[in-house]
């Protein structure tokens, strides 16, 4: 019997969630040039959406301060609709409470983004 060859794994999307268009862009970029496929939304309610139709998801970046549905909100709704997908809040504000994400205080380095998404997506 012949054995099968090892067929890459396919690269988790990122979705990256931020009502700012320049932050979202920024990062999107950035992403993308560490060789990650993106996706981004403008808002809670799209990215969750996004999460509960892409089953590719494998990691949400979110802000934390969004009009509408916040980044914490949108956070629990995925960790009870789609557990699998991890998130990671970011935010330029402390955060008044303990997560169970990972949190990045803006402004960060890209470096510690990437860091973060390694030790995310495994």
């Amino acid at each position: 019997m012949n054995a099968l060859p090892d067929l890459p794994q396919p690269v988790p999307r990122i979705l990256v969630v931020d009502d700012e268009v320049e932050v979202r862009e920024i990062l999107a970029e950035t992403l993308e040039d560490f060789g990650y496929s993106v996706m981004t939304a403008g808002n809670g309610e799209e990215a969750l959406s996004v999460v509960l139709r892409e089953h590719g998801v494998g990691l949400v970046i979110t802000d934390v301060r969004m009009p509408g549905m916040t980044g914490l909100e949108l956070a629990d709704q995925i960790r009870h609709r789609r557990p699998d997908v991890k998130v990671v809040l970011i935010s330029g504000y402390f955060l008044p409470q303990a997560v169970p994400q990972r949190f990045l205080k803006k402004p960060f380095h890209m470096k510690d983004l990437a860091a973060i998404v390694r030790a995310e997506l495994g």
